[in-house]
């Protein structure tokens, strides 16, 4: 999902929209999955060159990300889109009145683990694949993707709050996705998130997605495993709790019953309320396609000026 907060931000994705053909190219993407640019001038009856030049427009926006790839006829630019879901807020404003924290993915304080499982720096596998007794090692503090098939991960978020303020919302983001042996595009997994203990819903991730290498990954992962997620966006607030603006329960901020005192854990779980349970793997900064950890920012207001 790609957020913009703030109209002129968005100034190079608008552009990059502003074309018929360019429009077009997403809609080809979004059905077809990918396309190397001989499909899409096929498609859209142009030259290669033409292509590739709205090709460059929409890359350079982030819309769309480009691998190459050998084929038949030597090596081939596959294209696929970048973002799912695209938000603009018409009425942004910055705000003062927040704090943000980015945790690292090993950076877990409680975990339960079932195989298959695994976790990795940016420059080694730590341990060995399938064996939880790794996920107590000390080296994985310095973890940048982890994966299980059953479990559950828990964070704690640092609570800032002073005793005159009190939340107006939580947000968590992270790059996220099932955990099949190897992977597999195909592999439903329903993910359940919860805040001190009270779970706020859930989110089915489509796959273990490993057909294309992740942007970041480091150059000696694997292409037969996992290689990235989706960027989900958490929210909680006053109207309940959100993933990418879909409401996924009423859970909100006064059931939670936050204030300055208060611990914040967000736990990422797949378990026996799982239908789909087919795991996940989380992401890091230096895998997968989104140069983040854990991302968490608390908005609050001052109780003493409304």
């Amino acid at each position: 999902m790609l957020h913009i907060k703030e109209l002129r931000s968005g100034l190079s994705i608008f552009k990059a929209l502003g074309s018929d053909i360019r429009i077009e190219i997403l809609e080809l993407l979004a059905k077809h999955q990918s396309l190397n640019l001989n499909d899409l001038a096929t498609y859209l009856k142009l030259t290669n060159g033409a292509v590739t030049m709205h090709i460059k427009k929409l890359e350079d926006s982030g819309l769309i990300r480009i691998a190459t790839a050998v084929g038949k006829h030597g090596v081939q630019k596959i294209c696929y889109l970048n973002e799912d879901k695209l938000i603009v807020d018409l009425r942004g404003q910055e705000t003062d009145n927040l704090y943000e924290v980015e945790i690292k993915i090993g950076h877990y304080s409680h975990y339960q683990v079932v195989p298959t499982c695994g976790l990795a720096t940016r420059d080694s596998i730590v341990g060995e694949f399938d064996d939880p007794r790794f996920f107590a090692d000390p080296r994985r503090i310095e973890a940048q993707i982890l994966w299980l098939s059953e479990g559950f991960l828990e964070y704690r978020i640092p609570n800032y709050i002073k005793p005159n303020q009190s939340f107006k919302e939580l947000q968590f983001s992270l790059e996220l996705g099932s955990e099949a042996p190897g992977y597999c595009n195909n592999y439903p997994s329903d993910i359940y998130f919860s805040v001190n203990g009270v779970e706020i819903g859930y989110w089915t991730s489509p796959g273990d997605f490993g057909d294309v290498r992740g942007t970041f990954n480091p150059e000696w992962w694997p292409t037969n495993l996992n290689q990235y997620g989706l960027l989900k966006l958490i929210r909680v607030n006053a109207e309940g709790s959100f993933i990418d603006g879909s409401r996924i329960s009423d859970i909100s901020l006064t059931d939670l019953m936050l204030d300055h005192k208060s611990e914040l854990v967000l736990r990422i779980e797949v378990g026996e309320k799982s239908k789909n349970k087919r795991g996940f793997t989380l992401y890091g900064k230096s895998f997968g396609n989104y140069n983040q950890d854990l991302l968490a920012r608390v908005l609050y207001t001052d109780t003493d000026h409304p």
